[in-house]
């Protein structure tokens, strides 16, 4: 196995033994739905009813379920049996099979994809494909499984976070800095397994994808909303919250705030 398939082996180790752990607390933790609730909302923005949807890195199938439960058809992948295997349980106990099929398959090998549409969407959610130092390789896969006119939305972290650098002021040099230095990858850590993580901006993205695709949007996402990891921020300060959604929600797309949040939301269109 390669040294890029190790990392996604590891982070997907990481990630899949908290599987169901994560998915009761995703459900429960404000500021994360706000996230999932503000990708989902830009998707259906430029998404025509009834889309087939190719998903990469999906995990669990929180993402999967909700477009099925939509009416879209979505072809869901993982590197990781264990998360296919939660995303199965998950269509059964849901009765979403039909609409929701799967595939073992990482997306730096999407050569090897057997079912390959073409699709009206590719989605990837929530820094799934930052666990790879070879983007440029999935970007390069993407313009023959997408249709003419179809799209690609990728929810990605960049080499700068507003929220992150300030924690600066509270003596945690490590965390506010690392994304400064992460040209060959930053080891990140869940549940006492390590894989590296890279940071990618959106110009990256723009110019690997432009000869064949069209920027359609892009958005800022916990630009001015506090990162998940600040746990009970929402709870604890609930007028604040609000105030600062109320202004992300209003700024999401302008110069800077579009470029510095913890994460950002990108939809390029394919040319006809």
């Amino acid at each position: 196995m390669n040294t890029t398939h190790s990392n996604e082996q590891n982070a997907a180790a990481a990630f899949t033994g908290q599987a169901t752990i994560f998915d009761e607390l995703y459900r429960s933790d404000t500021i994360i739905n706000y996230k999932r609730a503000r990708v989902r909302r830009h998707v259906l923005k430029y998404l025509a009813p009834g889309s087939s949807i190719l998903e990469l890195n999906c995990g669990t199938g929180e993402d999967a379920s909700w477009f099925a439960e939509k009416g879209f058809r979505v072809h869901a992948t993982d590197i990781s049996a264990g998360m296919l295997y939660q995303l199965v349980q998950k269509m059964e106990r849901f009765k979403l099979q039909r609409k929701v099929s799967f595939e073992l398959c990482s997306y730096t090998n999407l050569s090897e994809l057997k079912n390959r549409g073409p699709y009206d969407l590719i989605f990837s959610n929530f820094a799934g494909l930052n666990c790879t130092g070879e983007l440029d390789k999935v970007l390069a896969a993407l313009p023959e499984l997408v249709k003419p006119d179809g799209m690609v939305t990728l929810v990605v972290l960049p080499k700068f976070c507003l929220w992150e650098t300030l924690l600066v002021f509270k003596g945690k040099f490590r965390t506010a800095f690392r994304r400064f230095f992460s040209r060959r990858g930053r080891r990140a850590r869940v549940e006492g397994t390590f894989f590296k993580c890279w940071y990618y901006n959106p110009s990256y993205i723009i110019r690997r994808l432009k000869d064949e695709f069209d920027l359609l949007g892009l958005e800022g996402l916990c630009t001015i909303v506090p990162p998940s990891y600040m746990e009970g921020f929402a709870e604890k300060h609930p007028s604040t919250y609000k105030f600062l959604r109320r202004k992300e929600n209003h700024l999401k797309s302008q110069w800077p705030w579009r470029l510095i949040g913890d994460y950002y939301i990108i939809s390029m269109r394919k040319k006809g």
